[in-house]
């Protein structure tokens, strides 16, 4: 009889295959799970050298998968900037910048995240005069909440050479006063004319900021992600990924990534990693592409146009043609897309790519995929089942500001539904949920708690009809991602035969109420067979 590494039973076990825990114990042998059923059948599995953990009363789970997150953006600015979620005016965010460059007197230019003028009392965009006041010797650059936009200083203007008469990148804009002066404002992709130069940060830090990563993945019980590309504004993903491959050759990843590089016209590159990366815990996903921007600064591609801005409903990345042709093009040759699309604009359109390319290429299991669904039409809500596409959620964001900030700019003539993840569900389509890291941060728990109560900045629940159970969260933060990485075999269920990445949670989060869930902490991380890591678990045996 085979003799498991790893024994672990619990009263609660959720396996992703019903909607409640069950009672059972699972036994692991080198990566594999071999065995779930009652004690009494796992009995004959355990020998001198297994490890056996009861954990009695407290939660056992599938591991996390995170769907949408962007790794080494997300590190640099979590370890490496000034915090200004909490900032009450344009002020109060340059002086917390202010006071965070004192603690970083070497660093060459002072990054920070988490603005947002819609929350403000005076609901106007920042400008870089307020920021110099505060800091003018070294370049500031400060993401908004929804990393879309950023406000730099004039020191910043002035280092990446800067002026009224550069030009704007195809797809964004160099904010200007109406006198025609630089106001510190950069939206979508003219953010890059500023982290082309921020970002410049020498590997050895980089090694240490992905091993910050990986330690709190693993806390988090996080055993796998998706990494997503296509951004002009983050670090180069060529470096990251040799990074990436380092920690893999040396067995130092504990956490699984899937990464997916920008949709091109050219497909060669895209290719060539498909070849190259193909480990159990580094693989290519598939192509990610953008079509619009974000609600707040006007650049989600709508319907109609904006209620406060009639004479815009935004813009898309490409021309529409542009954006089929790149579909088809990939689709043909099997490439699993992902498209960045809040507006509903922007969603109808990645449906029509779709569904364009299925037509013209012949029907297939693609599992394309849309990421953030904020803003959808009723009419385009079955087309997710019928064309196969899984819709990507990030359900913290739902708490990331006021819903004013959405219903004061999009009419009510659009029929908007918001993060309309149960109408889409009911469906029979898929949903799965990630953080889209940096923009929230890591937990999960966060996002399961919004996934189900459904509650903005202020508190004030956002269409709740759209809520989702417990049941359903947890599925969309495992299952559904596992398939959404063509890794349903493996991963993202508690199953005989699947690989061993598994999570116990110090409550049931089936046995506690909704708020409780905010509290709940990771006690164990299996990933691949291993434990990643523990907080005071001690072996029965």
């Amino acid at each position: 009889m085979v003799k498991a590494d790893i024994v672990l039973s619990s009263q609660h076990v959720f396996t992703g295959l019903q909607d409640e825990p069950i009672k059972a114990t699972i036994a692991i042998k080198d990566n594999k799970i071999i065995e779930i059923g009652s004690k009494e059948e796992i009995l004959s599995f355990i020998g001198d050298q297994t490890k056996v953990f009861d954990m009695e009363e407290e939660l056992i789970i599938p591991g996390f998968h995170d769907f949408h997150m962007h790794i080494m953006m997300g590190s640099i600015l979590q370890k490496d900037s000034a915090k200004l979620f909490d900032a009450a005016s344009e002020e109060d965010a340059a002086k917390i910048v202010a006071n965070f460059a004192e603690t970083r007197p070497s660093d060459e230019w002072i990054l920070g995240v988490g603005w947002d003028h819609t929350s403000w009392r005076k609901k106007a965009l920042p400008h870089r005069t307020t920021l110099d006041k505060y800091i003018n010797d070294r370049p500031v650059l400060l993401f908004n909440a929804e990393v879309h936009y950023a406000w730099i200083n004039s020191k910043a203007i002035e280092m990446i050479h800067l002026t009224k008469d550069s030009p704007a990148p195809e797809y964004g804009e160099i904010g200007k006063d109406e006198n025609g002066e630089l106001t510190g404002i950069l939206f979508e992709h003219a953010i890059g004319y500023a982290t082309e130069h921020a970002y410049k940060i020498p590997k050895e830090k980089r090694l240490k900021l992905f091993q910050g990563f990986l330690n709190e993945t693993k806390k988090l019980g996080i055993t796998s992600v998706n990494d997503l590309y296509g951004a002009k504004i983050a670090p180069n993903p060529l470096d990251d990924l040799e990074i990436f491959k380092e920690f893999d050759r040396e067995g130092l990843l504990t956490t699984r990534i899937h990464f997916s590089p920008e949709l091109k016209m050219d497909l060669a590159e895209a290719k060539d990693l498909q070849i190259n990366y193909q480990s159990d815990k580094l693989t290519f996903a598939g192509l990610k592409q953008f079509i619009d921007g974000v609600v707040t600064s006007h650049t989600a591609f709508l319907l109609d146009p904006y209620k406060d801005r009639p004479e815009t409903k935004g813009e898309t990345t490409y021309p529409p043609e542009g954006i089929k042709q790149l579909v088809k093009k990939a689709d043909k040759e099997k490439f699993q897309i992902r498209f960045h699309a809040i507006g509903n604009g922007a969603v109808r359109l990645a449906l029509d790519a779709f569904e364009e390319a299925r037509n013209e290429n012949g029907e297939r299991d693609a599992r394309h995929v849309i990421e953030h669904v904020e803003v959808l039409h009723p009419d385009d809500v079955h087309r997710f089942k019928e064309l196969g596409v899984i819709a990507s959620f990030q359900p913290k964001h739902i708490e990331l500001m006021e819903s004013d900030a959405y219903t004061a700019r999009i009419s009510e003539n659009q029929q908007p539904l918001y993060y309309p993840i149960k109408t889409i569900v009911d469906t029979g389509a898929k949903a799965a949920f990630g953080t889209d890291f940096p923009v929230v941060p890591l937990n999960p728990m966060m996002g399961i708690y919004q996934a189900i109560t459904r509650k903005d900045l202020t508190g004030k629940a956002w269409q709740k009809s759209e809520g989702v159970t417990l049941a359903q969260a947890l599925k969309y933060y495992t299952a559904t991602p596992a398939f959404g990485s063509f890794r349903e075999k493996e991963l993202g269920t508690l199953e005989e035969g699947k690989l061993a990445d598994i999570v116990v949670l110090n409550k049931n989060l089936f046995g506690i109420s909704t708020d409780e869930i905010l509290e709940t902490e990771v006690k164990m991380t299996i990933m691949d067979g291993k434990v990643v890591y523990e907080n005071q678990v001690v072996p029965t045996v």
